[in-house]
This record gives C-alpha cells, sequence and structure tokens, in this order.
C-alpha cells in the first residue's frame, strides 16, 4: 500500500476510494482538515467497525436467510473482538479473510490502541493507519460481493432482496450453529 507522506496526502487518497466508501466515511476530509488526526482516527475506526458489524448482520440475513429481529439481536449482544469477527466471517461466508487483509487492518489497529490508550502515535502512524483502515474497508466491500453478500461499507438498500427469511426458532438455530447467543 502507498504511503501517505503529507496531512493533504489523505484527503488525495480518499478522492481515490470508490464512491461506497468515500460516501461511508464522508465526514473524514472535515475531520482531517479542522482537528488533530486522532478524530479522524476513532472517526474512521467507529465506522470500520460499525460496518464489521453489518458484515456479519447482511451475511446472515442474505446468505442464512435469518430473520432479520432474531439476527441484529443475536449479533448485536455478542462481544465482538477482532478475532471473534474473522472466525464469524468465515462461518458466514465460508471463506476467511485473507491474510493481505488481515495485515492491513492490523498495522491501522496498531496505531489505532495507540491513540486509544494515551500513547503516542506520530502524525504519519495516524495518516497511515487511516488509509490503511480506509484500503481495508475497501478490501472488505470486495471480499463480501465475491462472497455472494452485499457491500458492508455503503449503502445497504435493497442488499437481500425479497426472498423469505426463515423462522423465528429456526434462525435461532442457524445463529447458535455459527456461535451468536439467540
Amino acid at each position: 500500500m502507498q504511503k501517505i507522506k503529507s496531512k493533504p496526502g489523505l484527503p488525495n487518497f480518499f478522492k481515490t476510494c470508490p464512491a461506497p466508501v468515500r460516501s461511508y466515511f464522508a465526514h473524514l476530509p472535515q475531520l482531517v482538515e479542522q482537528f488533530p488526526l486522532d478524530v479522524p482516527l476513532a472517526y474512521v475506526f467507529s465506522q470500520l467497525e460499525a460496518a464489521q458489524v453489518m458484515a456479519l448482520y447482511c451475511g446472515v440475513t442474505k446468505l442464512h436467510s435469518a430473520e432479520k429481529h432474531i439476527a441484529w439481536k443475536a449479533i448485536n449482544a455478542h462481544h465482538l473482538t477482532r478475532g471473534e469477527f474473522r472466525a464469524k466471517f468465515e462461518a458466514i461466508y465460508g471463506k476467511p479473510i485473507p491474510e493481505t487483509v488481515i495485515r492491513l487492518a492490523t498495522v491501522a489497529e496498531a496505531v489505532r490502541d495507540q491513540v486509544m490508550q494515551g500513547k503516542n502515535a506520530t502524525d504519519d502512524n495516524k495518516r497511515n493507519a487511516i488509509a490503511h483502515a480506509l484500503q481495508s474497508a475497501i478490501e472488505i466491500n470486495g471480499l463480501c460481493v465475491a462472497l455472494g453478500g452485499p457491500r458492508p461499507v455503503g449503502d445497504l438498500r435493497g442488499y437481500k432482496g425479497a426472498g423469505k427469511p426463515l423462522p423465528k426458532s429456526t434462525s435461532r438455530w442457524v445463529l447458535r450453529d455459527i456461535g451468536f447467543p439467540a
């Protein structure tokens, strides 16, 4: 991945992202311009983690036809760590997240952890962590689509189609099998 060498380089990188990603992280350019990089870094990770939850929810409802209220309740109640997200993603989509995508996220997460734990991180590290997180979002979108799911980073209207969900009792069994409390 290209290194972002300056503060103006980050908005320039953002402009090269696909439209759904730019729309999903719409506030990023203004945050980079108006605040220290800690703020846009926190924003990007907040959005990215919300997209990870949506990737699981949309995968369960679209690919496994789980009833939406049962699925949302189960996924929302589950404490989702980084490792848990990867394991649940593989259980839902049938394939693991590729190592290249995990490396992108790991680089960004290390800097995010430093900042959120009150430790020092350079602006260079923060800029590049934001770029890695954006690239990770792009890769997750592509992976979900390639595996028959929706783009969790972007507009989700109509992602599931008109298919009929499973009954609530069956949905609970599907979610338990994946490892969610249902």
